[in-house]
């Protein structure tokens, strides 16, 4: 099979990447899973908006049902909650999604607009090919594909090691996790309102989400105690009753049975995030803390972004791809620079581990 781009990874940023690509250029998105798998990342800010316009996909957004998100409120460098509304963000209200919906919505479009799907499979092998571009081989249920391509759009997540032989360096920025708990409809968490709160080892998230269920985060460092009771739900959630703030939130009986899971949750980023004849996207080339609040953002932006230098690099801008890494390499530097400035502000807990290292 012989294609312009393959995009390895149909999460957000390798989807937006591909249906972006689609109508421009031949199109193959892999993915390992046949369908979306549940995860945690279910805002959306409000500059998201435009995005989705300009993308085309601002009607679908609109009828799949997502929840208005209107309010953000923090026990955060203070036990006493402080709220703050979308009235002052000029972009307006944001979105509680149905991640799933969402993504299925994504890869639905990639194919309608010509890219063609093959998941579940993976990439076994990836080489340069002798007349330029490359060489995959692919595993696809058990047969085996070989693909060549012009360019490779990288858009395998945070862990991902599809360019490592490219003498990329990925450096993590800390040792976040995240343990989270999803409840069914009843879960009694505000409509509208996304909620934080600190506490001595680490922080906390919840949202509602659009059937009426609620999810609940716990974010800690992977070798601080604190780590074993986010890998249980049950567990996480007899801890989260006891904070000031969610507790008597999380009283409702839809708390008792819940489903959730345990994932690296840390800063990350790819140096270079570009080379020759491949781009990175998503939290393949800047994973956030997910303090920031940005990562579904980040890749719908990125995976725009890479299709946007794919195209050009494919029709011989030499320095599209150089370009592109400039302007990944100044979100970075302003996403550091505020998570610094959020996680500052929390002073309570001078000899915990978990907050002076980010003092530091």
């Amino acid at each position: 099979m012989r294609v312009d781009v393959l995009v390895v990874g149909a999460g957000p940023a390798g989807a937006v990447a591909a249906l972006n690509l689609a109508p421009l250029r031949k199109v193959l998105l892999v993915d390992r899973w046949a369908t979306p798998r549940p995860r945690v990342g279910e805002s959306l800010p409000g500059a998201a908006r435009r995005l989705l316009i300009d993308m085309g996909l601002w009607a679908g957004f609109l009828a799949d049902g997502h929840a208005p998100r209107h309010a953000h409120r923090g026990a955060w460098g203070d036990a006493e909650p402080v709220e703050r509304d979308a009235l002052a963000d000029p972009d307006g209200h944001g979105w509680h999604l149905d991640r799933l919906r969402f993504e299925r919505r994504l890869r639905a479009t990639a194919c309608a607009r010509g890219a063609q799907l093959l998941a579940p499979a993976r990439v076994v092998r990836l080489a340069r090919a002798s007349g330029g571009g490359w060489r995959a081989q692919l595993d696809g249920a058990g047969q085996g594909i070989e693909v060549a391509a012009a360019l490779v759009i990288d858009a395998g997540g945070r862990g991902s090691r599809l360019m490592a032989g490219e003498g990329v360096r990925r450096t993590e920025g800390d040792r976040l996790v995240c343990g989270w708990a999803r409840a069914g409809p009843g879960a009694g968490l505000p409509p509208g309102v996304t909620q934080i709160e600190a506490e001595a080892d680490g922080w906390w998230y919840a949202a509602p989400l659009p059937d009426g269920g609620g999810l609940v985060a716990f974010h800690t460092d992977a070798d601080l105690p604190a780590a074993r009771a986010g890998r249980a739900p049950a567990s996480l959630i007899e801890r989260a009753r006891r904070l000031p703030m969610l507790g008597p939130l999380l009283a409702a009986g839809a708390w008792d049975q819940t489903r959730g899971g345990y994932c690296a949750a840390r800063g990350a980023w790819l140096e270079p995030p570009a080379g020759a004849g491949w781009i990175a996207a998503g939290d393949a080339a800047l994973a956030f803390d997910p303090l920031a609040a940005q990562g579904l953002f980040n890749a719908l932006y990125t995976g725009l972004a890479a299709a946007e230098a794919a195209d050009r690099a494919l029709a011989g801008d030499t320095g599209a791809l150089s370009a592109l890494t400039g302007e990944f390499a100044a979100i970075r530097s302003a996403y550091q620079a505020h998570r610094s400035a959020w996680y500052g502000q929390e002073t309570r807990w001078p000899q915990s581990p978990f907050w002076r290292r980010r003092r530091a």
